[in-house]
Protein backbone atom coordinates (compact mmCIF):
# COMPACT_ATOMS: atom_id res chain seq x y z
CA UNK A 1 0.00 0.00 0.00
CA UNK A 2 2.93 2.33 1.04
CA UNK A 3 5.43 3.56 -1.42
CA UNK A 4 7.37 7.21 -2.06
CA UNK A 5 8.55 8.86 -5.00
CA UNK A 6 11.90 9.46 -5.79
CA UNK A 7 11.51 12.99 -7.11
CA UNK A 8 8.69 15.59 -8.01
CA UNK A 9 9.47 16.27 -11.83
CA UNK A 10 7.73 14.77 -14.20
CA UNK A 11 10.65 13.45 -16.24
CA UNK A 12 12.03 12.22 -13.42
CA UNK A 13 10.26 9.01 -12.98
CA UNK A 14 10.89 6.41 -9.55
CA UNK A 15 9.54 4.60 -6.57
CA UNK A 16 10.09 3.04 -3.81
CA UNK A 17 7.79 -0.21 -2.79
CA UNK A 18 8.03 -3.09 -0.61
CA UNK A 19 12.11 -2.55 -0.34
CA UNK A 20 12.39 -2.15 -4.05
CA UNK A 21 13.18 1.16 -6.31
CA UNK A 22 11.32 1.23 -9.96
CA UNK A 23 12.22 3.66 -12.11
CA UNK A 24 10.40 4.50 -15.43
CA UNK A 25 7.89 1.23 -15.34
CA UNK A 26 6.03 2.00 -11.79
CA UNK A 27 4.42 -1.09 -10.23
CA UNK A 28 1.01 -1.77 -9.67
CA UNK A 29 -0.76 -1.02 -6.17
CA UNK A 30 0.61 2.62 -5.44
CA UNK A 31 -1.76 3.91 -2.90
CA UNK A 32 -0.29 6.16 -0.25
CA UNK A 33 2.77 8.16 -0.26
CA UNK A 34 3.88 10.67 1.41
CA UNK A 35 4.09 13.49 -1.67
CA UNK A 36 2.75 14.30 -5.11
CA UNK A 37 5.10 13.94 -8.45
CA UNK A 38 3.77 15.10 -11.71
CA UNK A 39 4.20 11.87 -13.22
CA UNK A 40 1.47 10.60 -10.52
CA UNK A 41 -0.82 13.46 -11.78
CA UNK A 42 -3.85 10.73 -13.73
CA UNK A 43 -3.46 8.08 -10.07
CA UNK A 44 -5.89 7.85 -7.15
CA UNK A 45 -3.19 7.90 -5.05
CA UNK A 46 -3.03 9.52 -1.43
CA UNK A 47 -0.42 12.38 0.04
CA UNK A 48 0.27 12.30 3.56
CA UNK A 49 2.11 15.45 3.56
CA UNK A 50 -1.73 17.00 2.21
CA UNK A 51 -3.59 14.70 4.51
CA UNK A 52 -1.10 15.74 7.70
CA UNK A 53 -2.26 19.78 6.80
CA UNK A 54 0.44 20.10 5.08
CA UNK A 55 3.49 19.77 7.74
CA UNK A 56 6.48 18.81 7.36
CA UNK A 57 8.29 15.35 8.06
CA UNK A 58 9.84 16.51 10.98
CA UNK A 59 6.35 17.94 12.00
CA UNK A 60 4.94 14.71 11.44
CA UNK A 61 7.22 12.18 12.79
CA UNK A 62 6.52 9.83 16.30
CA UNK A 63 9.10 9.82 18.28
CA UNK A 64 9.86 6.39 18.02
CA UNK A 65 11.53 7.50 14.73
CA UNK A 66 13.19 10.28 15.56
CA UNK A 67 16.64 9.36 15.88
CA UNK A 68 16.11 6.93 12.56
CA UNK A 69 14.89 10.30 11.03
CA UNK A 70 17.37 12.60 12.11
CA UNK A 71 20.46 10.30 11.23
CA UNK A 72 18.67 9.75 7.54
CA UNK A 73 18.30 13.22 7.10
CA UNK A 74 21.62 14.41 8.06
CA UNK A 75 23.04 12.59 5.43
CA UNK A 76 20.26 13.78 2.82
CA UNK A 77 21.78 16.87 3.81
CA UNK A 78 25.10 15.99 3.59
CA UNK A 79 24.48 15.04 -0.21
CA UNK A 80 22.41 18.64 -0.92
CA UNK A 81 25.57 19.87 0.27
CA UNK A 82 27.92 18.23 -2.30
CA UNK A 83 25.67 18.78 -4.46
CA UNK A 84 25.77 23.03 -3.76
CA UNK A 85 29.58 22.77 -3.97
CA UNK A 86 29.68 21.14 -7.12
CA UNK A 87 27.12 23.44 -8.58
CA UNK A 88 24.34 20.78 -9.32
CA UNK A 89 21.67 22.19 -11.24
CA UNK A 90 18.88 19.88 -9.24
CA UNK A 91 16.01 20.90 -11.74
CA UNK A 92 18.06 19.62 -14.38
CA UNK A 93 18.48 16.51 -12.85
CA UNK A 94 16.87 14.01 -10.80
CA UNK A 95 17.45 13.09 -7.60
CA UNK A 96 17.96 9.75 -7.72
CA UNK A 97 20.45 9.93 -10.12
CA UNK A 98 22.65 11.95 -7.83
CA UNK A 99 22.88 9.19 -4.56
CA UNK A 100 23.70 6.01 -3.74
CA UNK A 101 20.85 3.14 -4.24
CA UNK A 102 21.15 1.91 -0.18
CA UNK A 103 20.61 5.10 0.96
CA UNK A 104 17.08 5.73 -1.26
CA UNK A 105 16.05 2.36 0.33
CA UNK A 106 16.98 3.77 3.43
CA UNK A 107 15.41 7.26 3.31
CA UNK A 108 12.64 6.13 1.40
CA UNK A 109 11.73 2.77 3.98
CA UNK A 110 11.79 6.15 7.27
CA UNK A 111 9.34 7.80 4.79
CA UNK A 112 7.08 4.79 4.52
CA UNK A 113 7.49 4.95 8.20
CA UNK A 114 6.40 8.23 8.81
CA UNK A 115 3.26 7.97 5.94
CA UNK A 116 1.74 5.03 7.61
CA UNK A 117 1.70 6.90 11.12
CA UNK A 118 0.33 10.15 9.49
CA UNK A 119 -2.74 8.14 7.50
CA UNK A 120 -2.87 6.31 10.87
CA UNK A 121 -3.32 8.85 13.69
CA UNK A 122 -4.62 12.54 11.30
CA UNK A 123 -7.81 13.30 10.91
CA UNK A 124 -8.80 13.60 6.81
CA UNK A 125 -8.69 17.85 6.08
CA UNK A 126 -12.42 18.77 5.37
CA UNK A 127 -10.92 20.49 2.01
CA UNK A 128 -8.29 17.46 1.28
CA UNK A 129 -9.32 17.23 -2.28
CA UNK A 130 -9.25 20.94 -3.60
CA UNK A 131 -5.52 20.63 -1.53
CA UNK A 132 -4.91 18.02 -3.77
CA UNK A 133 -5.89 19.83 -7.05
CA UNK A 134 -3.79 22.73 -5.76
CA UNK A 135 -1.23 20.81 -4.84
CA UNK A 136 -0.67 19.46 -8.66
CA UNK A 137 -1.61 22.54 -10.39
CA UNK A 138 1.22 24.26 -8.36
CA UNK A 139 3.45 21.38 -8.73
CA UNK A 140 3.36 22.34 -12.54
CA UNK A 141 4.32 25.90 -11.88
CA UNK A 142 6.89 24.80 -9.77
CA UNK A 143 9.16 23.20 -12.68
CA UNK A 144 8.15 25.21 -15.04
CA UNK A 145 10.92 28.03 -15.71
CA UNK A 146 10.14 31.45 -16.29
CA UNK A 147 11.68 33.41 -19.17
CA UNK A 148 13.66 35.60 -17.41
CA UNK A 149 15.45 38.68 -19.64
CA UNK A 150 17.12 41.56 -17.68
CA UNK A 151 18.29 43.52 -20.94
CA UNK A 152 15.60 46.32 -20.59
CA UNK A 153 17.41 47.05 -16.87
CA UNK A 154 20.92 46.52 -17.80
CA UNK A 155 19.83 49.50 -20.51
CA UNK A 156 19.23 51.53 -17.54
CA UNK A 157 22.33 50.36 -15.53
CA UNK A 158 22.83 54.22 -15.02
CA UNK A 159 20.16 54.02 -12.48
CA UNK A 160 21.58 52.27 -9.17
CA UNK A 161 18.18 51.03 -8.57
CA UNK A 162 18.16 49.34 -12.31
CA UNK A 163 21.85 48.53 -11.60
CA UNK A 164 21.53 46.56 -8.56
CA UNK A 165 17.58 45.01 -9.66
CA UNK A 166 19.34 43.43 -12.85
CA UNK A 167 21.91 42.34 -10.49
CA UNK A 168 19.72 40.51 -8.07
CA UNK A 169 17.12 39.01 -10.88
CA UNK A 170 19.75 37.43 -12.82
CA UNK A 171 21.19 35.39 -10.14
CA UNK A 172 17.72 34.23 -9.18
CA UNK A 173 16.61 30.83 -9.57
CA UNK A 174 13.43 31.85 -12.44
CA UNK A 175 11.13 29.19 -10.89
CA UNK A 176 8.10 30.27 -8.57
CA UNK A 177 7.91 27.83 -5.61
CA UNK A 178 4.05 28.58 -3.71
CA UNK A 179 3.73 27.74 -0.07
CA UNK A 180 0.22 26.67 0.41
CA UNK A 181 0.81 26.95 4.30
CA UNK A 182 2.61 30.13 3.91
CA UNK A 183 -1.14 32.13 5.53
CA UNK A 184 -3.46 31.26 8.14
CA UNK A 185 -6.24 32.44 5.77
CA UNK A 186 -5.12 30.48 2.31
CA UNK A 187 -3.49 33.34 0.94
CA UNK A 188 -0.96 31.61 -1.19
CA UNK A 189 3.37 33.13 -0.33
CA UNK A 190 6.13 32.18 -2.34
CA UNK A 191 8.82 29.87 -0.99
CA UNK A 192 12.50 31.96 0.01
CA UNK A 193 14.25 29.81 -2.83
CA UNK A 194 11.39 31.42 -5.37
CA UNK A 195 11.66 34.09 -7.68
CA UNK A 196 9.41 36.64 -6.00
CA UNK A 197 6.68 37.02 -8.49
CA UNK A 198 4.39 38.30 -5.86
CA UNK A 199 6.15 40.94 -4.48
CA UNK A 200 8.46 42.15 -7.12
CA UNK A 201 8.52 46.08 -7.80
CA UNK A 202 6.28 46.66 -10.48
CA UNK A 203 8.93 48.73 -12.26
CA UNK A 204 11.01 45.36 -12.83
CA UNK A 205 8.51 43.41 -14.35
CA UNK A 206 9.04 43.93 -17.61
CA UNK A 207 12.00 41.43 -17.40
CA UNK A 208 9.79 38.30 -17.18
CA UNK A 209 8.44 37.37 -20.43
CA UNK A 210 6.15 34.19 -21.93
CA UNK A 211 7.39 31.43 -23.32
CA UNK A 212 5.13 31.41 -26.00
CA UNK A 213 3.65 34.17 -27.35
CA UNK A 214 1.69 36.24 -24.78
CA UNK A 215 0.90 36.84 -21.76
CA UNK A 216 -2.70 37.09 -20.63
CA UNK A 217 -3.96 38.27 -17.35
CA UNK A 218 -7.13 37.28 -15.76
CA UNK A 219 -7.78 39.44 -12.63
CA UNK A 220 -11.30 39.74 -10.73
CA UNK A 221 -12.14 43.24 -10.25
CA UNK A 222 -12.92 43.80 -6.44
CA UNK A 223 -12.74 40.22 -5.76
CA UNK A 224 -13.24 40.50 -1.56
CA UNK A 225 -15.95 43.54 -2.21
CA UNK A 226 -18.15 40.86 -4.32
CA UNK A 227 -17.25 38.20 -2.10
CA UNK A 228 -18.73 40.70 0.94
CA UNK A 229 -21.10 41.47 -1.04
CA UNK A 230 -22.06 37.76 -1.78
CA UNK A 231 -21.58 36.42 1.48
CA UNK A 232 -24.31 38.80 2.51
CA UNK A 233 -26.75 38.02 0.00
CA UNK A 234 -26.47 40.76 -3.27
CA UNK A 235 -25.85 39.96 -6.40
CA UNK A 236 -22.70 41.60 -7.17
CA UNK A 237 -22.73 44.22 -10.17
CA UNK A 238 -20.86 43.30 -13.59
CA UNK A 239 -19.19 46.80 -13.43
CA UNK A 240 -16.35 48.13 -11.89
CA UNK A 241 -17.28 47.62 -8.20
CA UNK A 242 -15.67 51.17 -6.83
CA UNK A 243 -17.38 52.86 -9.79
CA UNK A 244 -21.07 51.57 -8.68
CA UNK A 245 -20.24 52.05 -5.28
CA UNK A 246 -19.35 55.94 -6.29
CA UNK A 247 -22.83 56.32 -7.84
CA UNK A 248 -25.29 54.10 -6.07
CA UNK A 249 -23.96 54.54 -2.18
CA UNK A 250 -22.02 58.11 -2.14
CA UNK A 251 -23.52 61.50 -2.72
CA UNK A 252 -22.77 63.46 -6.02
CA UNK A 253 -19.84 64.91 -6.79
CA UNK A 254 -17.96 62.34 -4.69
CA UNK A 255 -14.94 60.52 -6.99
CA UNK A 256 -14.14 57.02 -7.52
CA UNK A 257 -10.98 57.32 -5.63
CA UNK A 258 -12.81 58.87 -2.74
CA UNK A 259 -15.60 56.70 -2.68
CA UNK A 260 -13.16 53.16 -2.39
CA UNK A 261 -11.09 55.41 0.59
CA UNK A 262 -14.78 55.90 2.05
CA UNK A 263 -15.72 52.26 1.67
CA UNK A 264 -13.06 51.27 3.11
CA UNK A 265 -12.51 53.56 5.83
CA UNK A 266 -15.85 52.27 7.08
CA UNK A 267 -15.28 48.13 6.85
CA UNK A 268 -13.01 48.02 9.27
CA UNK A 269 -14.31 50.16 11.81
CA UNK A 270 -17.03 49.09 13.50
CA UNK A 271 -17.86 52.32 15.15
CA UNK A 272 -18.43 53.92 11.92
CA UNK A 273 -22.08 53.55 10.64
CA UNK A 274 -23.65 53.86 7.09
CA UNK A 275 -26.92 52.44 6.45
CA UNK A 276 -26.17 53.04 2.55
CA UNK A 277 -23.01 50.79 2.41
CA UNK A 278 -24.77 48.16 5.26
CA UNK A 279 -27.70 47.68 2.90
CA UNK A 280 -25.46 46.21 0.15
CA UNK A 281 -22.39 44.88 2.42
CA UNK A 282 -24.15 43.47 6.09
CA UNK A 283 -20.76 42.78 7.67
CA UNK A 284 -22.48 42.20 10.98
CA UNK A 285 -24.99 39.58 9.19
CA UNK A 286 -21.63 38.05 7.43
CA UNK A 287 -19.51 37.89 10.93
CA UNK A 288 -22.59 36.24 12.47
CA UNK A 289 -22.94 33.49 9.87
CA UNK A 290 -18.92 32.71 9.67
CA UNK A 291 -17.41 33.60 13.14
CA UNK A 292 -19.07 31.63 16.33
CA UNK A 293 -17.08 34.19 18.34
CA UNK A 294 -13.77 32.31 18.79
CA UNK A 295 -13.28 30.36 15.61
CA UNK A 296 -14.06 31.79 12.28
CA UNK A 297 -15.41 28.68 9.68
CA UNK A 298 -15.46 29.41 6.01
CA UNK A 299 -18.23 27.88 3.56
CA UNK A 300 -14.89 26.05 2.09
CA UNK A 301 -14.58 24.21 5.34
CA UNK A 302 -11.43 26.27 6.62
CA UNK A 303 -11.25 27.48 10.49
CA UNK A 304 -9.33 30.20 11.73
CA UNK A 305 -9.02 31.01 15.31
CA UNK A 306 -10.08 34.72 15.16
CA UNK A 307 -11.44 37.76 17.86
CA UNK A 308 -13.89 40.16 16.77
CA UNK A 309 -11.38 42.31 15.43
CA UNK A 310 -10.12 39.87 12.65
CA UNK A 311 -12.94 37.57 12.25
CA UNK A 312 -14.12 39.66 9.16
CA UNK A 313 -11.41 40.48 7.24
CA UNK A 314 -10.12 37.03 7.95
CA UNK A 315 -13.61 35.42 6.69
CA UNK A 316 -13.48 37.95 3.86
CA UNK A 317 -9.63 37.27 2.95
CA UNK A 318 -9.88 32.96 3.54
CA UNK A 319 -13.30 32.79 1.21
CA UNK A 320 -11.54 35.20 -1.14
CA UNK A 321 -8.47 33.32 -1.32
CA UNK A 322 -10.11 29.74 -1.91
CA UNK A 323 -12.47 30.73 -4.12
CA UNK A 324 -10.10 32.38 -6.39
CA UNK A 325 -7.69 29.33 -6.33
CA UNK A 326 -10.37 26.80 -7.03
CA UNK A 327 -11.32 28.99 -10.45
CA UNK A 328 -7.14 28.65 -11.18
CA UNK A 329 -7.88 25.02 -10.65
CA UNK A 330 -10.50 24.98 -13.28
CA UNK A 331 -8.21 27.09 -15.71
CA UNK A 332 -5.33 24.53 -14.99
CA UNK A 333 -7.90 21.76 -16.60
CA UNK A 334 -8.84 23.39 -19.34
CA UNK A 335 -5.36 23.62 -20.53
CA UNK A 336 -4.47 20.40 -20.02
CA UNK A 337 -3.78 19.36 -23.28
CA UNK A 338 -3.04 22.42 -24.78
CA UNK A 339 0.58 24.21 -25.24
CA UNK A 340 -0.56 27.27 -23.05
CA UNK A 341 -0.15 27.04 -19.75
CA UNK A 342 -0.84 28.94 -16.31
CA UNK A 343 2.70 30.87 -15.72
CA UNK A 344 2.08 32.16 -12.49
CA UNK A 345 -1.15 33.16 -10.26
CA UNK A 346 -0.69 36.80 -7.70
CA UNK A 347 -3.41 37.09 -5.10
CA UNK A 348 -6.48 37.70 -7.29
CA UNK A 349 -5.42 36.87 -10.71
CA UNK A 350 -3.91 34.46 -12.58
CA UNK A 351 -1.40 35.38 -15.70
CA UNK A 352 -1.56 32.52 -18.65
CA UNK A 353 1.16 31.88 -21.08
CA UNK A 354 -0.45 31.79 -24.37
CA UNK A 355 0.75 30.22 -27.77
CA UNK A 356 -0.84 32.61 -30.26
CA UNK A 357 -2.69 29.32 -32.17
CA UNK A 358 -4.73 28.84 -29.16
CA UNK A 359 -5.99 32.55 -29.14
CA UNK A 360 -9.45 30.87 -29.19
CA UNK A 361 -9.65 29.52 -26.21
CA UNK A 362 -9.16 33.12 -24.27
CA UNK A 363 -13.21 33.86 -23.81
CA UNK A 364 -13.51 30.24 -22.47
CA UNK A 365 -11.45 30.70 -20.34
CA UNK A 366 -12.63 33.96 -18.99
CA UNK A 367 -16.20 33.01 -18.85
CA UNK A 368 -15.43 30.02 -16.47
CA UNK A 369 -13.00 31.88 -14.58
CA UNK A 370 -15.70 34.67 -13.91
CA UNK A 371 -18.36 31.62 -13.07
CA UNK A 372 -17.30 31.33 -8.93
CA UNK A 373 -19.09 29.75 -6.15
CA UNK A 374 -20.43 32.98 -5.06
CA UNK A 375 -21.71 33.86 -8.43
CA UNK A 376 -20.42 35.78 -12.21
CA UNK A 377 -17.83 37.96 -10.53
CA UNK A 378 -16.53 40.57 -13.57
CA UNK A 379 -12.86 40.06 -14.71
CA UNK A 380 -10.47 42.48 -16.02
CA UNK A 381 -8.46 40.86 -18.97
CA UNK A 382 -4.97 42.43 -20.02
CA UNK A 383 -2.53 41.18 -22.47
CA UNK A 384 1.17 41.63 -23.71
CA UNK A 385 4.48 40.40 -24.40
CA UNK A 386 5.90 41.05 -20.80
CA UNK A 387 4.38 41.43 -17.47
CA UNK A 388 5.48 44.53 -17.06
CA UNK A 389 3.40 45.88 -19.93
CA UNK A 390 -0.16 44.02 -19.73
CA UNK A 391 -3.26 46.21 -21.62
CA UNK A 392 -6.65 45.78 -21.48
CA UNK A 393 -7.70 43.86 -23.74
CA UNK A 394 -11.96 43.94 -25.08
CA UNK A 395 -13.01 41.15 -26.90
Amino acid sequence: MYFQTLDDKGECVGVYKNGKLYFQDLPEGLKRTWKYAEYLQESNVEYASVWSGNRSLNDTCPNALVDDWVAVEDKLKAFYRSFVLAKVNMNENCFFDLVPKPFLVEYCEIRNKITQYVFENYEKPVNYDFLVDLTKVLARIRHQKLNIDVSSLTDKAHLPKFRQAAKKYAQIDPYCRYNINGTKTGRLTTQKSSFPIMTMDKDFRSIVKPTNDWFVELDFNAAELRTLMALGGSETPLEDIHGWNMRNLFNAGVTREEAKQSFFSWLYDENKTNPKLSKYYDRDKVREMYWDGEVVKTMFGREIEADRKHALNYIIQSTTADLVLRQVIKIHDMLRDKKSFIAFTIHDNIVLDIVDEERYIIPMMIEEFSNTALGTFLVNVKAGKDFGNLKALSL
